[in-house]
């Protein structure tokens, strides 16, 4: 256990803030539980997300989706951080992008049109003492449910979970992403503006 705490705190310490709180451990969606993020990944393979550009949901080179989920449009799904999330100041947010074909692998995430399908920020409350959409999530043991929405088409999608940590800057991004099959969809087609 010693060795583990002090690689741990050696990896904290020696790679980008914004890689050192852990990930989307697992999804649930209708009482199916689907792997998330492994604390075997590699850690130069998670990059984090930058204020400055697109979002990403990709390594970087991009790699293919190990695994591909399959949700009813309509239907709730609920993103499990592997520990108790440490930042209670920031917003969560929830995004979907269509991937063109039939599957999402070898899609690079950069070149999807993304679109918000969830967000809480500040719930009540001031900036420096409110009750914040990470507060959520951390009461919520450190998940966060969002719906799928029932007008988006069927099809291939990436769906990404992010939240942002504000209680020091620059903010700290972590974003979270899966493959996922919406069935049952509508027919309006979101855009990304």
């Amino acid at each position: 256990m010693f060795q583990f705490a002090a690689l741990a705190a050696f990896a904290a310490a020696a790679l980008p803030k914004a890689l050192a709180h852990g990930g989307v451990l697992a999804y649930s969606n209708a009482g199916n539980w689907y792997q998330g993020w492994a604390r075997t990944t590699p850690p130069t393979a998670r990059v984090p997300s930058s204020a400055r550009g697109p979002p990403s949901a990709s390594p970087s080179p991009p790699s293919p989706a190990v695994d591909v989920y399959a949700h009813a449009s309509g239907s709730a799904i609920t993103a499990y951080w592997n520990q108790v999330w440490p930042h209670a100041y920031g917003p969560m947010l929830t995004y979907l992008a269509q991937c063109p074909g039939t599957t999402c692998t070898g899609v690079n995430s950069n070149t999807l049109k993304w679109f918000k399908i969830d967000e809480s920020g500040l719930i009540n409350g001031t900036v420096y003492d409110g009750y914040w959409g990470d507060g959520k999530m951390i009461a919520d043991n450190s998940s966060w449910t969002t719906t799928i929405p029932s007008t988006v088409p069927s099809g291939s999608y990436l769906i990404r979970f992010e939240t942002i940590a504000l209680h020091s800057l620059p903010a700290q991004f972590y974003p979270e992403c899966a493959q996922i099959d919406i069935t049952g969809g509508g027919t309006l087609a979101p855009t990304a503006d």
